[in-house]
């Protein structure tokens, strides 16, 4: 008399394997961009908060250029303790932005993939949101400046003459 032996052939094990293998290769490319638009999303609201940031700033504290000098100045000066429920809000150390978007500059640690630029001028300023890794966290630069208008490039660093999103 034969044993008869409970479980799976060596073959129906492959051939689920392989049906697994077939929907991972179709799901990852969805999930790696779903994934790229997220950190764009993330990218056009932090410029945009950079945005608001600067007309309460422009509005609150009167200094000669108008808008702040950098992003350290929209944050917490580089120190946490000074934006504290105790502590004033400075020109210096506004609390107006998160300090993760105030240290996502290049050679820094990137807020959701990307790198932001800022500049100031007299009477305007530039904000640049670029990936950290073009085609792994995202796929457009976006810039914006005093004008509050957000344009985007795909491919390389967005400026003032970029169609607006």
């Amino acid at each position: 008399m034969r044993n008869k032996q409970k479980g799976f052939s060596l073959i129906e094990l492959l051939i689920v394997v392989a049906i697994i293998l077939i929907i991972a290769a179709i799901a990852i490319p969805n999930l790696i961009r779903s994934k790229m638009a997220a950190n764009e999303a993330s990218a056009v609201a932090s410029i945009r908060t950079v945005n608001t940031s600067e007309v309460i700033y422009s509005s609150t504290y009167n200094i000669a250029n108008v808008f702040s000098p950098d992003l350290p100045s929209l944050g917490d000066g580089g120190t946490a303790a000074n934006c504290g429920p105790t502590k004033i809000p400075t020109a210096a150390q506004a609390c107006l932005i998160d300090p993760a978007l105030e240290k996502a500059v290049a050679a820094a640690t990137p807020k959701s993939g990307y790198y932001f630029t800022y500049a100031q001028g007299v009477g305007t300023y530039t904000v640049n949101g670029d990936p950290s890794a073009l085609n792994s966290t995202g796929v457009r630069s976006f810039f914006s400046d005093q004008t509050v208008v957000i344009r985007a490039k795909s491919g390389a660093a967005a400026g003032a003459g970029d169609p607006p999103i």
